[in-house]
């Protein structure tokens, strides 16, 4: 089940050609007298071509949608050179002298489809020259050839990338890859060296790296790269848990708001390449949205302090999630967490209480709905429970702040969870996450007060091998990207630090501090090549994060 809301040769072809693309604009709603046409251009309504010209017209009509300049003599295409043509829908820039575009060149023309920049002497495009180009259907390179070394590396990345149509690139060397297209090229690992000039290491700081960039001259070739997170969008509202799920092709997010009481669903819009509005569930002070996919089928859990919380099914007669079921309030009282899993093909999820009239409860799906499947135990304030396979065997690990975190383990003739054991001389710990490295098993402790801990099984009992100083801490949650291992300790008296895994000193440093108001959750989503993660704010917006990779290869 899909989620859906209804809905270069001679004069006589270069002449066909500038015919053509003037086919592809569509007429405009209004019409307005002409500014006078340049002495080397021939203009329409709505076009204008020009033939041999050493400049971009400047005085022109404000809805000129088609610009042509062709066997023109300017040797670079200029920053922002053409955003006083911002409605601008076709751009030919065909058999011109012209050797670089530089960066944002064509910035300013949001609405620009159709990009042509064919038969140029073309010897560097810089990698933001293409920036802002939101709109763009169509790209032609055709007739210029490239060096396919460390400085195409981002091209050849942003063809696998871009949702534009663009016309095959092709390689004038190294020998290897002459004449082939840069999309086939398999490696950019060629040697990048250095003369006479102090080294640094791989594992310096990137600031580090930056201040060494801006002393080398400019023949120098290297290629280095190294992750970041910036901000790539940012809700205007409050929230406490953020849950993503996929349906077919597309990627959701459930977004938790008690202040506005809602559970808003996300969907990633794969033109826009932003988080946009889908569905909004109503409800009263919910604090938990838990996706559940099962066959074809999407349900969500939607967890609240008052009035009961309820399972949602999503309806393909009305495009919504609608209430399926309800969960027992006798049972759950004061929801805190929700975890999902599965154990011999049965799906099931836990709802974690802390309450102490609550109970942490089990419920598993019966082919007709959700019922209630084991009471765990009373009176402990459960305020997160973890799935974890632990050596082939299935485990909940129930943290609480009246006691240690306390491992219960399936058992597989009574098939229940029955305690197991417990992680001694852990008091207070509000939430336990495990998570894999290098086929390690690891666990993460978030503590409000004291230090918050990381874990390794060994094969006998979890260890520590890190505390991380965490006052204030809400969420402390593992997430990797891109073979990048990554720690997020969220706090609510300073900033919110993230942590990278060192794979030489086993360890986590800190790799980044991000600004968030009591953030209670973070979590990663990743859609279209892109990765992200939710940093969802009890008091101030919810912000998305992107993960990028910062490509300093020249």
């Amino acid at each position: 089940m899909a989620l859906r809301r209804g809905g270069g040769g001679g004069a006589p072809g270069l002449l066909l050609l500038l015919l053509s693309a003037a086919c592809l604009v569509p007429p405009s709603a209004q019409v307005r007298r002409l500014a006078r046409c340049p002495a080397t251009c021939s203009c329409t309504k709505e076009s204008i071509i020009c033939v041999g010209s050493s400049w971009v017209p400047r005085v022109v009509p404000g809805d000129i949608s088609s610009l042509s300049l062709v066997n023109g003599t300017f040797s670079e295409i200029k920053d922002r050179m053409f955003s006083h043509l911002p409605s601008l829908q076709l751009l030919l820039l065909n058999s011109n002298s012209f050797t670089v575009i530089r960066d944002d060149a064509f910035a300013g023309l949001f609405h620009l489809e159709y990009l042509f920049i064919e038969g140029n002497k073309i010897e560097t495009i810089s990698r933001n020259a293409f920036r802002g180009l939101r709109d763009l259907t169509h790209l032609d390179l055709r007739g210029n050839k490239f060096e396919c070394d460390c400085k195409a590396k981002w091209l050849y990345l942003w063809l696998k990338m871009t949702n534009s149509t663009v016309s095959d690139v092709l390689c004038i060397g190294p020998p290897e890859y002459q004449e082939k297209k840069l999309n086939d090229v398999t490696s950019f690992d060629y040697e990048c060296t250095t003369t006479g000039m102090q080294s640094l290491s791989p594992q310096a700081h990137p600031k580090q790296w930056l201040r060494f960039l801006s002393d080398c001259p400019r023949t120098f070739v290297f290629k280095y790269s190294f992750p970041d997170f910036v901000v790539h969008q940012t809700l205007p509202y409050q929230s406490v848990s953020v849950d993503t799920f996929n349906s077919k092709n597309d990627v959701y997010v459930a977004i938790a708001q008690p202040g506005m009481e809602n559970c808003m669903v996300l969907e990633w819009d794969h033109i826009e390449m932003h988080f946009r509005s889908y569905d909004n569930i109503t409800g009263q002070s919910i604090v938990g949205c838990k996706a559940i996919l099962i066959d074809d089928q999407v349900f969500v859990v939607v967890a609240q302090l008052f009035g009961g919380s309820h399972i949602y099914k999503y309806d393909e007669n009305w495009t919504k999630f609608v209430k399926f079921q309800d969960i027992e309030v006798s049972r759950i009282s004061k929801p805190n967490d929700i975890e999902l899993f599965q154990i011999e093909d049965e799906t099931f999820f836990v709802i974690a209480d802390s309450s102490k009239a609550g109970l942490s409860t089990v419920y598993k799906w019966n082919s007709k709905g959700f019922y209630s499947y084991q009471s765990l135990h009373e009176w402990f304030r459960d305020t997160d429970a973890e799935f974890v396979d632990i050596d082939g065997k299935s485990h909940l690990i129930l943290s609480s702040r009246s006691q240690v975190p306390i491992i219960l383990q399936w058992n597989k003739s009574s098939k229940k969870f029955v305690p197991h054991s417990d992680i001694p001389n852990m008091e207070d710990v509000l939430a336990v996450k495990s998570f894999r490295m290098q086929n390690s098993l690891y666990l993460s402790l978030t503590r409000f007060i004291g230090d918050s801990r990381v874990m390794r099984w060994n094969n006998k009992q979890f260890v520590e091998i890190q505390a991380l100083p965490s006052r204030g801490a809400m969420t402390l949650q593992p997430f990797s990207f891109k073979e990048n291992h990554y720690l997020a300790l969220g706090s609510d008296y300073t900033f919110s630090q993230i942590y990278q895994w060192d794979k030489e000193k086993q360890l986590f440093k800190k790799f980044k501090e991000i600004y968030v108001q009591a953030p209670r959750s973070f979590t990663a989503v990743s859609t279209d090549r892109r990765d992200f993660f939710f940093a969802s704010s009890f008091k101030g917006k919810t912000k998305i994060f992107e993960h990028i990779v910062v490509d300093l290869s020249l």
